[in-house]
């Protein structure tokens, strides 16, 4: 079959289109023919070999996966070939306290497609079953790649770790990306007030046609912006996955009693904290990993009945695998960017 590799770590220059054997299902597992398979910035990372994920080489990445089921190993009865699918991208093991209590992003040996497994830039793909979610049939295998991992995270982010709540206000930072665009929706589906951060006056242009409130350019004057917007209150929450760039300037922003919750460091792993402005206004730092697969099943019934809607930049065939890494990396894209093989 055809896939996208690397066979050492590096810029986009080191992807390579080439031929690789079909992967064959376990008892347990499927193989999923591809038909779509989104970007992330994990991808860009695990190219670059970040060490936290230790991936071993040559790799194909892609968490993002939508499908159809082309064959299953031993012991399967719920799918059968033929079958619509979206991949979940967590991975756990199924039987630990934490996957039993319905927390499986908390699983000891947790992954991700993509990152522990080969993932979905190839014709086909090898996952566990427990990880295969119907698709239904309004939903094109394009718009099932770009939500899982964005939409999954950005849900746990919001409504599991910061419960945010009707009439709040939530900052969404790196608005433009496709977990921003996922924030953006969410929030307006709870019934918060979303003020979007992003670069570029064209991208909060954006931002506002798919809910947000206000917009506001990155720099030294967000948290002021956001003071502006809430009458020198504050925002509730803070949907922060920037890093350092934006990490300061967040803290700021938040009203007493607010949470920043964070799942990424795009710019950087290290940020400062002022420990007397962050205990004194009693602000809350979260951590968000994911999300359950329980907020998957969630998230793909919202998708398919059209209350939250993948935001889709480009759609390119898989061997342009290379200039869709360039413009994810450059920050050009707003949503998603999507590969079909």
């Amino acid at each position: 079959m055809k896939a996208v590799r690397f066979a050492e770590y590096g810029g986009p220059e080191v992807l390579r289109v080439e031929e690789v054997p079909d992967p064959v299902p376990d008892a347990g597992w499927a193989v999923v023919s591809v038909r779509a398979c989104a970007l992330n910035h994990l991808d860009l990372w695990l190219r670059k070999g970040v060490r936290a994920y230790g991936t071993p080489l040559p790799h194909i990445s892609g968490c993002d996966i939508a499908g159809v089921v082309k064959s299953l190993g031993g012991g399967n009865g719920r799918f059968k070939p033929g079958d619509r699918v979206v991949v979940a991208p967590g991975l756990s093991c199924g039987e630990c306290p934490a996957c039993l209590s319905g927390f499986d992003n908390r699983c000891p040996s947790f992954g991700i497609v993509g990152a522990s497994i080969p993932g979905g830039f190839a014709e086909r793909v090898a996952v566990p079953v427990r990880n295969l979610v119907p698709l239904p049939s309004p939903v094109s295998f394009e718009d099932a790649a770009a939500f899982p991992l964005a939409f999954l995270t950005a849900w746990h982010m919001l409504i599991t770790r910061a419960s945010l709540k009707p009439g709040q206000t939530v900052v969404v930072t790196g608005a433009g990306s496709g977990i921003g665009t996922a924030a953006i929706q969410i929030g307006k589906l709870v019934g918060a007030r979303v003020i979007a951060v992003s670069r570029t006056e064209d991208k909060l242009a954006k931002a506002a046609e798919i809910g947000a409130d206000a917009g506001l350019l990155v720099g030294e004057y967000v948290a002021g912006g956001v003071r502006e917007e809430t009458e020198g209150r504050g925002a509730d929450v803070i949907f922060e996955h920037v890093g350092p760039a934006t990490f300061d300037a967040s803290i700021k922003s938040l009203a007493k009693g607010g949470i920043l919750v964070t799942c990424g460091a795009t710019t950087g792993p290290e940020a400062t904290l002022d420990l007397r402005y962050t205990f004194s206004r009693e602000l809350s730092v979260v951590g968000s990993m994911l999300g359950t697969r329980s907020e998957t099943i969630t998230v793909v019934d919202l998708v398919a009945r059209g209350r939250l809607k993948p935001i889709i930049d480009t759609t390119l065939p898989l061997d342009q695998a290379r200039a869709a890494h360039e413009r994810l990396e450059a920050g050009e894209s707003f949503g998603k960017i999507v590969l079909v093989p």
